[in-house]
């Protein structure tokens, strides 16, 4: 037996309506779509982390480092645990959360908001293991459910849109359309995505990967050739890694005391709750997507990938980087046929490999990474087809979660609003009885905590 028979039967490929040259090509495509969190995520935290005797470059090495270390761990245990075609990673916003909410808004010291992680870590892995995260999401009002794939392809569109400048901010309208060509980057990346279309129009195998590296290695040729601004990052110009993350790994030990017990408590909390959610959100979303959900839109054996999830975020605590989540990326790979853990393992394999060629990943700019958001998140629209638009409860409940998601920047914002409008909608047309108990139960705590929140009370 061959080591693709070998894959093949170790993750039940065949019965999953896959093949394995498939699912390497969707982890390949899954890990493009997220490579750009080796750069970002220690760019965002080296804010807030400072060590002693380390440059500001040393430290975001050790990030990096970190943030390569924490999605390979986890997205392992999806491959080999959830056997699932999901991508984790330290999460956008949590790490933005960590760095210039706690650290530099409160003061907080940065191991400790470490901690912290590890703590809502260690609750995670807890709640999993007895089964309470997976009830609470299996409460999720169906309409919901229908919809968050939608919302998150939304979301994952207006994010593209905004990277290749295609959506730009604006003083009097929040958002407007950009100058798009006036910025020959802004051009190069939307030519890709024109180049992307076509080949994923025509059904081209791999027609993510090839519109992005396409793009990718136009823009390096078009720098080196002194076309574009020397200034950009190719991979000749990026310095040599540094592997030494001693300073960093376990300085959440120095942060279990010394801190009041309240504002520990807090933060722990928040990064409790907007993981939960997110994480939710994504499984659901991406499942759906994939087509991975039951008939009452719940995904089999969801403590699995949500203990992948707790493992992550526990791991990533341990080494020195923020919450780690489930990715909406996985969509991509999902997009070009991954089914099983073997997409996921890929993922796994190329952030350790990635260890050996940090300036190549890093190299890979923005405007040809984010391509894949904007072609999958167009596609993911077509979760709206499952929803009963007929029905008010499913209309509103729905609608605020495929709208709230984009336009708060937030998966748990939107799947809030959706589950705390379904049941006030059913008791407004006399179906009140239709909910259930938790559902009531899970609505009223979510409005009161953003009634709490967003009056200051609560971080």
């Amino acid at each position: 037996m061959g080591l693709s028979d070998t894959l093949a039967a170790r993750f039940d490929v065949e019965s999953h309506g896959s093949d394995v040259r498939t699912e390497l090509v969707a982890g390949l495509t899954t890990f493009l779509a997220m490579s750009y969190i080796i750069v970002v995520n220690p760019a965002i935290l080296s804010a807030a982390i400072q060590i002693e005797g380390y440059g500001q470059g040393e430290v975001f090495q050790m990030i990096a480092i970190a943030t390569i270390l924490s999605a390979a761990v986890a997205t392992a245990v999806m491959a080999l645990y959830a056997n699932r075609p999901f991508g984790l990673a330290p999460g956008l916003g949590l790490n933005a959360f960590f760095a210039y909410t706690v650290v530099l808004g409160l003061g907080i010291p940065w191991q400790t908001a470490l901690a912290a992680v590890f703590v809502e870590g260690v609750l995670f892995m807890l709640l999993t293991a007895v089964g309470a995260r997976e009830y609470v999401i299996r409460l999720f009002p169906e309409p919901v459910k229908r919809a968050v794939g939608a919302g998150i392809g939304l979301f994952l569109l207006f994010i593209g849109l905004q990277e290749l400048q295609i959506v730009v901010n604006d003083e009097a309208t929040l958002v407007a359309l950009g100058s798009v060509f006036a910025n020959p980057w802004a051009i190069l990346g939307v030519l890709g995505l024109v180049l992307t279309f076509v080949l994923w129009a025509r059904n081209v195998t791999g027609a993510i990967i090839l519109g992005v590296l396409t793009t990718a290695v136009a823009g390096w040729a078009l720098t080196l050739g002194g076309v574009f601004a020397r200034g950009a990052v190719t991979p000749e110009t990026l310095p040599s890694a540094q592997y030494d993350i001693t300073p960093l790994a376990g300085a959440f030990l120095d942060g279990l005391s010394g801190v009041d017990p309240l504002t520990f408590v807090l933060v722990v909390f928040t990064f409790f709750f907007v993981d939960f959610f997110d994480t939710a959100g994504t499984l659901i979303g991406v499942s759906q997507f994939g087509d991975f959900l039951d008939e009452d839109g719940d995904l089999p054996d969801m403590d699995r990938p949500l203990m992948a999830d707790a493992v992550g975020t526990t791991f990533g605590a341990v080494v020195g980087t923020s919450t780690v989540t489930t990715y909406i990326e996985s969509s991509t790979g999902v997009e070009e046929g991954g089914r099983t853990g073997l997409t996921a393992l890929v993922v796994a394999l190329l952030f350790l490999a990635s260890l050996v060629v940090i300036p190549v990943v890093a190299a890979i700019p923005a405007y040809a990474s984010f391509i894949a958001l904007i072609v999958v998140g167009v596609i993911m629209l077509q979760g709206l087809t499952e929803v009963d638009w007929t029905d008010p409860a499913w209309a509103v409940s729905a609608g605020l979660t495929v709208t709230v998601m984009p336009f708060a920047y937030s998966i748990a914002d939107g799947l809030a609003a959706g589950i705390v409008a379904y049941p006030v909608v059913k008791l407004a047309i006399g179906e009140g009885r239709d909910v259930a108990l938790g559902q009531y139960v899970i609505a009223a705590l979510l409005a009161a905590y953003y009634v709490l929140s967003t009056a200051g009370y609560i971080l």
